[in-house]
């Protein structure tokens, strides 16, 4: 007679993985509240948010990919594209409203633009805790 256990532990996913993923890239914390986490939600709302306002008030400017340069340089430009894109309705609203820091030489500048990959990096980060409780790999 087959065993039924390992039918058993195998759990289907509370919802589903890659609209899961979708959401969370999309708007900061909507894939935590699609699997049922509203506090985790608000939480990196905010925190993403924040970061995010934060880069834009030093006047950080954006990555923009290039194929210009030595391979350290290419790397560092889209990994930091990478990072701005993963702020998802957040980059897009502030790329089409027309947003461009000012030309000027500085450390707030340098310093916002790690503030504006940050907030996209914690968004991914974000992405995977949302990925992981949607799969029950975490609970």
């Amino acid at each position: 007679m087959p065993s039924n256990t390992a039918a058993q532990s195998v759990t289907p996913p509370v919802r589903s993985p890659i609209l899961t993923c979708i959401l969370a890239w999309i708007v900061p914390g909507a894939g935590h509240l699609f699997v049922g986490r509203k506090g985790r939600a608000l939480i990196i709302f905010v925190t993403v948010c924040v970061c995010f306002a934060v880069g834009l008030l030093m006047r950080g400017p954006f990555f923009e990919p290039s194929s210009a340069g030595d391979v350290l340089t290419r790397v560092v430009q889209y990994g930091g594209f990478i990072g701005d894109l993963a702020n998802g309705v957040l980059y897009f609203a502030a790329s089409w409203s027309g947003y461009g820091p000012p030309e000027s030489a500085g450390h707030n500048p340098e310093y916002g633009s790690k503030f504006l990959v940050c907030a996209g990096l914690l968004n991914i980060l974000a992405m995977v805790d949302a990925y992981e409780i949607a799969v029950r790999e975490k609970e």
